[in-house]
């Protein structure tokens, strides 16, 4: 069956300086690895070529374009960044009458890939496939994963030569804080507020102008974060060029799901610092939101009231955030309306499985069960809290609801990636397979539940460049 996709396309339609167009580079050859059937007819996408999502062939209706954008990288201003390594084919209107981005990663050079190659290998496209499908069945906003296509080619790396691969990511869109920066930097003022208006008119219609627009995108990545909290996810690189406009969790590189609890966490090789630590996320978006903020301030005449406006807004989002934190962990423990007065239980028992080593996901999916002083070395400990706990009278449904049972833990993405350098991709498919429904998990995958061995642990992530 030949390829259709329903290209609608508005991104294309901004200024020239919002993107450089340019096709993506041919491969040598395209070979389907792994197919989102599901996704692609939620897109209203027909048929399947492998030459086009690995960018050997343009599909009709396609406007293929590099996006610019800058950002704050670990708190330092890099004034150009842009897609590097990526173009967005155009969008689409999916079935729910959403519009949709469609992305190529790795599909080489563009004008800002700041000498790089512009490709990926295939590790790095295999964890942005997993993770990202398994955070769409956890609930929590994010890209999603069309397709993964090996190029034929090598790529050349530290480790020497990789197999290549391209990713096709599906986005609200790829707008980001940074997309907001480069035009305020620049002083570029009718094109940051073209900007603006695209971006409320995409994401945000109800918004009344820009502080209608940081208002709602405060919201978004108060209740995105606090969703990462909850199922103990760390971004790992939470740039402002990795924070979107939509609230939709965006680049994969080096994240990681926490398998022992412990709030100063870090997996990501090229955070020394911790800035971006499990239990700095709040924070960091926090600090992000008040760099949107300080963009938007740009638009009006009247600096001293936007400045006052804006940091009304960004003040509150703290408090945004701890609601959201106290709704979802409330949930965790069955408690369906949590209250302040829940905060010390929820923090003790965080506290008990920091102190502990306990499995943060494990610990969590056992509290429903007679075994769960099981996870605890200290059993005394945490019995006695569960008598504190058990006076709540916890809601199990809700429990079941909240608790995922398994998770894309470090051990088993890194096997599946050294599986399918080898030609296997039984891994890869048994992964999807159990992450597709992570609340609900036959106990044909119970092994995937298992936190690693000392010999399996893994204590870094790499950046997919």
């Amino acid at each position: 069956m030949s390829l259709h996709i329903p290209f609608d396309n508005s991104y294309a339609t901004l200024p020239n300086g919002f993107y450089s167009r340019l096709d993506p580079t041919p491969v040598k050859d395209a070979q389907m690895l792994a197919w989102n059937t599901a996704l692609a007819t939620e897109l209203g996408i027909k048929g399947t070529d492998p030459t086009v999502f690995a960018g050997s062939r343009v599909p009709d209706g396609a406007t293929p374009l590099a996006q610019l954008y800058a950002g704050h990288q670990f708190g330092s201003y890099n004034p150009q960044l842009g897609d590097g390594r990526a173009i967005l084919l155009g969008e689409v209107i999916d079935a729910n009458g959403r519009r949709r981005d469609i992305q190529l990663k790795g599909s080489g050079p563009t004008p800002y890939s700041r000498m790089g190659d512009g490709r990926a290998w295939l590790g790095p496209v295999l964890r942005e496939y997993v993770v990202s499908e398994a955070m769409h069945g956890l609930g929590i906003p994010t890209t999603r994963a069309l397709a993964a296509v090996a190029t034929g080619e090598p790529v050349y790396r530290e480790q020497g030569a990789l197999p290549g691969a391209v990713l096709t990511r599906i986005a609200a869109s790829h707008l980001r804080v940074g997309t907001f920066q480069i035009f305020a930097h620049r002083g570029q003022i009718d094109d940051l507020r073209v900007l603006t208006d695209y971006a409320i008119a995409r994401h945000y219609p109800e918004a009344d102008g820009p502080m209608g627009l940081l208002s709602a995108v405060c919201a978004a990545q108060a209740e995105l974060v606090s969703a990462w909290m909850s199922v103990g996810f760390i971004h790992g690189v939470m740039n402002t060029d990795n924070c979107t406009i939509s609230g939709e969790t965006i680049d994969y590189g080096p994240c990681a799901f926490m398998d022992a609890h412990h709030e100063g966490r870090v997996f990501s090789s090229i955070d020394q610092m911790g800035r971006y630590a499990f239990g700095n996320q709040p924070r960091i978006a926090v600090w992000n939101m008040a760099q949107l903020a300080t963009a938007l301030i740009q638009l009006f005449d009247d600096k001293d009231k936007a400045v006052k406006d804006a940091t009304a807004i960004v003040h509150a989002m703290p408090e945004q955030l701890q609601a959201a934190w106290l709704r979802r962990f409330g949930a965790k423990l069955g408690l369906a309306n949590a209250t302040p007065d829940d905060q010390p239980l929820i923090e003790d028992l965080l506290t008990l499985m920091q102190a502990d080593g306990a499995d943060f996901t494990n610990s969590f999916a056992a509290l429903n069960t007679d075994t769960a002083h099981d996870q605890f070395t200290n059993r005394a400990a945490f019995d006695a809290w569960a008598q504190r706990w058990a006076q709540r009278a916890p809601d199990i449904d809700l429990m079941k609801r909240t608790n995922p049972q398994i998770i894309p833990r470090n051990h088993r993405i890194e096997a599946m990636i050294e599986a399918a350098v080898a030609d296997d991709m039984v891994p890869f498919e048994r992964l999807m397979n159990a992450l597709t429904t992570p609340y609900d998990v036959g106990s044909d995958f119970d092994d995937l539940r298992r936190p690693p061995t000392q010999t399996e642990i893994v204590p870094a992530t790499f950046c997919g460049t």
